[in-house]
Parts: structure tokens; C-alpha cells; sequence
């Protein structure tokens, strides 16, 4: 049995349709999980909740826990840690192998124009710092050989069915309705973008390969980078609208914060986009001889899917 917890988000849904291809025994989990594939076991559960946690791993070979909370410090300040411990107490329980989808909020500053799984764990804000609780709270029982466990890190998203990502809401859907695409602060410096169907193949081929265990992994993602101005005339070609993009200055984003709680959580994280983003995920490219979506395809698959 492999376990998918936080099954209805984004990675979750396409994770569960790359399992197929390596088991038919498949276990949705979330408060209302929806069938993918005609074969999976449905197991409706609050994780917030050990209790259910426990139950929902019982019988597990291998746990993906691919959650996502709500986008503010608080949460996930109460939240994170509470669901990693109860996650990682049912594997241990259950003999169960863990995959955490993971993403780059941990990494020093000064590594965001190169991050390889090697760059230093130094984050630079509240949500980072939780970001690095956790990872750490993994990967001590996996130094102290109770647990088998790997984490996969992606860069930020974009990709058909990815309503909550940055380029969908402020590129995609702002062309759909006919207004400016938006970015944040620069928008010449270039920024890497994982591509949602690669980060799920790579993550169930993760998740099947015994000797990808105990180690962080980058999901392939293009390395060859465009900046924010390049990627939103990729999605106005592909949409055949007029590229227009606005700039969002960060007085402007705190401004607007106080009336929009997810910008609100932004300027701490400004960061990543006031200076080049390069996620480098050479290691798995090459481990794998994996062919990654380029920006190009992964655009026109994003707005033909959308349609």
C-alpha cells in the first residue's frame, strides 16, 4: 500500500495518477479525498488529528506526505511540526517508508542564486525557520537509522490543475480576464519554475527506488531559467493576449497586504524574487536520466489544460 496524505492538493491528485504505474494499492487521505484512478482506497481523516494520522498509515509501505496549510506563519508555526511528529511516529509504528514533499524556504539567502541539496540551512524568515524544524526533525531519525525516509524539494510551481501557484493566479488568470500580469519587485531576475507533472513523476519514482532513501532530492526542473518578464510573454504568446505586465513594488505589495492575506505573507519572502533563483536539480537529472519539461512545453501544456 502507498499512502498519499493531502491527497486533494495540487502535487497529491497528479502524484496519485504516477503511482499507478507501480502499484494498483493506493490510499487517498485527506478530509474529503476524491477517487484519481478506479483502483484507490478512499480514507477520509483530519491530520491535524495523530490519531488519525496513525490509522491512516496503518498498513503502509510508503507515506508521501504532500500537505499544504494555509499560507501564514502561525499556521504552520502550530501546525507543521505537530503533523511531522505524528507522521513520522506512524511510520516508525507501521514500518512505513517516508517521502515529504518539501520546498527551498530553508536555504540561506546567499544561496538563492544557486540552490543545490547541498546549500546551507541558514532561512532568512519565520516561515524558513519552520521549514528547517521540520526537515531536521526527519532526517535526525534518519541519521539515528529508525526511519527511511527521503525529501524532495521543488522549486515554486506552475502547471495545469495549480490554482494556488504564483504564476497561475498572477499571470494566467489576470490574462484570462483580460487585465495586466502581475510580478513581484523585478521581474528581470531570473527565476526557476518547477513544472507540477514532473515534481509528481519524479516524486513516485522517488518513492519506488529503495536506494533514493535517506538523502534530499531537487525535482527536476528546466535549468534553463527565464526571467519573470520572460516567463509572463510565454504565457501571452501561448494565451494570445497582449503581454502587459505590471511590476509590484514592495511598499506596494505591503499596502495592498493589508486587505489581501496572502500578500500580507509576502514580504518576508521577497527575497526570492528580488535577486536570480536558480533551483539546480542536476543530481536527479543525472541519477535518473530524466528528460525535464522545458518552459516552453510546460506553458503550452499549462494553457491548452486550462482551457
Amino acid at each position: 500500500m502507498q499512502t498519499i496524505l493531502g491527497a486533494n492538493g495540487t502535487i497529491g491528485s497528479v502524484l496519485a495518477k504516477e503511482l499507478i504505474n507501480y502499484t494498483d494499492k493506493i490510499r487517498l487521505v485527506s478530509r474529503n479525498p476524491r477517487k484519481v484512478n478506479e483502483s484507490d482506497e478512499l480514507f477520509a481523516a483530519d491530520l491535524s488529528n495523530p490519531g488519525s494520522v496513525d490509522q491512516a498509515v496503518e498498513g503502509s509501505d510508503v507515506v508521501y506526505l504532500v500537505v499544504g496549510f494555509d499560507y501564514k506563519v502561525k499556521v504552520w508555526e502550530e501546525k507543521w511540526p505537530r503533523l511531522i511528529r505524528a507522521t513520522i511516529n506512524a511510520c516508525l509504528k507501521h514500518n512505513a517508508k517516508l517521502v515529504f514533499f518539501d520546498n527551498v524556504y530553508t536555504y540561506d539567502i546567499n544561496a538563492i542564486p544557486h540552490m543545490t541539496e547541498e546549500s546551507p540551512n541558514n532561512p532568512p524568515s519565520k516561515k524558513g525557520a519552520v521549514r528547517k524544524q521540520i526537515a531536521g526533525m526527519i532526517m535526525d531519525e534518519v541519521k539515528a537509522g529508525k526511519l527511511m525516509a527521503l525529501i524532495a524539494r521543488s522549486a515554486d510551481f506552475y502547471g495545469p490543475g495549480n490554482d494556488k501557484s504564483f504564476v497561475n493566479e498572477m499571470v494566467y488568470k489576470n490574462f484570462l480576464k483580460g487585465k495586466r500580469a502581475n510580478w513581484f519587485v523585478d521581474a528581470d531576475k531570473k527565476h526557476s519554475f518547477t513544472y507540477t507533472p514532473d515534481a509528481a513523476k519524479a516524486t513516485a519514482l522517488l518513492g519506488n527506488t529503495d536506494d533514493a532513501y535517506n538523502t534530499i532530492w531537487h525535482l527536476p526542473t528546466d535549468k534553463n531559467i527565464l526571467t519573470g518578464r520572460e516567463f509572463v510573454e510565454l504565457f501571452s504568446r501561448e494565451m494570445k493576449v497582449a503581454n502587459k505586465l505590471f511590476v509590484m513594488p514592495l511598499w506596494m505589495i505591503k499596502i495592498v497586504g493589508l486587505f489581501v492575506p496572502v500578500l500580507k505573507e509576502m514580504p518576508e519572502m521577497i527575497y526570492q524574487y528580488d535577486r536570480d533563483y536558480f533551483f539546480d536539480s542536476s543530481k536527479f537529472e543525472k541519477r535518473f536520466k530524466f528528460k525535464t519539461t522545458t518552459y516552453q512545453e510546460g506553458v503550452r501544456n499549462t494553457v491548452e489544460q486550462l482551457k
